[in-house]
C-alpha cells in the first residue's frame, strides 16, 4: 500500500517567476473496519500499519483489551470506483464480551482524519471505562528526558520528512528510548497505530511508558492513553480544557508545549522529577 502520492504543483513566489515541479503528498484514503464481518466504522487514514490501526482503534473503543480478544484480522479486497482492486477493508475477528461492545459502539458516520470520536451515538459513549487503571506510582521521569522526547520523535518521522503533512505518535520507555513510532494524517490514528502495535506485541497495559505526540493534546488522545494504561502523555502543542480535566480524573500526567528546554505540566506532575 502506498503512503505517498506525487502531484505536479505550481509554486508562486512574490519575487521571481512561478515554476512547476513535482510535490509529494501524504495519501489519505478510507479504511472500513469490520468486526466479525459486520461494518463497525469507516475512518480516513494514511495506508500502512493498518492491522495496528484497527487493533488500537478497537482498544480505544473498549471492544478489546488483550491479544486473546482479537484472534485474527484479514484484509478484504474490494473494487474501487475505477474498477481496480482496493485493500481498504480490514475484518477483525473479535471474541468474548467485545462482540456485544462492538455492536453497541458501531459508528453511524465515518470518522475523518481530524476526528476520532465522530459518529458516536451519545455523549456518554465518548468516555469508555478502561480495563487498565492508571497507577499513581511506578514511573518517574527526569525533566531532561521528557524535554528531549519531541526531538527523538521528530528524528523518526520519515513520512513527515517527505510530505510535511502527517502527525506522529511515539511510545518511549522511562529512559527516553523509543519503542515504536507511527505516522498518519490523523493524530488519533497515529496513536491507535501505537496502541495496536503494543496489543499485538503483548505489551498492554503500558504502565511504564510515555506517549509523545507531535501536535496538540485533545480529549480523545488522553482517552486513548487511558484505555492503554499509559501514565504520561506529552504534546508539542497545547492541551484542551477537557483533555486536562480527563487527565486529572484518570491520573495521567499531561504535558504540553514541550519544546526545546521547557514544557508545561497540566495534571499529575508528581511523575516529573
Amino acid at each position: 500500500m502506498r503512503s505517498i502520492a506525487r502531484r505536479r504543483v505550481r509554486t508562486v513566489r512574490l519575487e521571481g517567476p512561478p515554476r512547476t515541479r513535482e510535490d509529494v503528498l501524504a495519501v489519505e484514503e478510507p479504511l472500513e473496519v469490520r468486526v466479525n464481518g459486520a461494518r463497525f466504522s469507516v475512518t480516513m487514514r494514511t495506508p500502512g500499519d493498518d492491522f495496528d490501526l484497527v487493533a488500537g482503534f478497537l482498544v480505544s473503543e473498549g471492544v478489546i483489551a488483550r491479544g486473546d480478544d482479537l484472534p485474527g484480522m484479514r484484509v478484504v479486497t474490494g473494487l474501487g470506483a475505477d474498477g481496480e482492486p482496493t485493500f481498504n477493508i480490514v475484518d477483525a475477528a473479535v471474541s468474548g464480551p467485545g462482540v456485544r461492545a462492538a455492536a453497541e459502539r458501531a459508528r453511524t458516520l465515518y470518522t475523518t482524519s481530524a476526528c476520532g470520536v465522530c459518529g458516536l451515538a451519545s455523549i456518554d459513549a465518548v468516555t469508555t471505562a478502561s480495563a487498565f487503571p492508571i497507577l499513581p506510582v511506578g514511573l518517574t521521569l527526569p525533566a531532561d528526558v521528557l524535554a528531549g522526547l519531541p526531538d527523538r520523535l521528530r528524528a523518526a518521522q520519515r513520512l513527515f520528512d517527505s510530505t510535511g503533512g502527517v502527525h506522529a505518535a511515539g511510545l518511549f520507555d522511562a529512559d527516553g528510548e523509543p519503542l515504536v513510532v507511527r505516522e498518519d494524517v490523523g493524530r488519533h490514528n497515529a496513536v491507535d497505530k501505537v496502541v495496536g502495535w503494543a496489543l499485538r506485541e503483548g505489551r498492554l497495559p503500558l504502565a511504564r511508558t510515555v506517549l509523545q505526540v507531535s501536535g496538540r493534546a485533545s480529549f480523545e488522545l488522553v482517552q486513548k492513553a487511558r484505555m492503554a494504561g499509559i501514565p504520561v502523555l506529552a504534546a508539542v502543542s497545547a492541551p484542551s480544557s477537557l483533555a486536562a480535566e480527563l487527565a486529572e480524573e484518570a491520573g495521567i500526567t499531561l504535558v504540553g508545549f514541550s519544546r526545546g528546554r521547557s514544557f508545561n505540566v497540566y495534571a499529575h506532575g508528581h511523575r516529573v522529577v
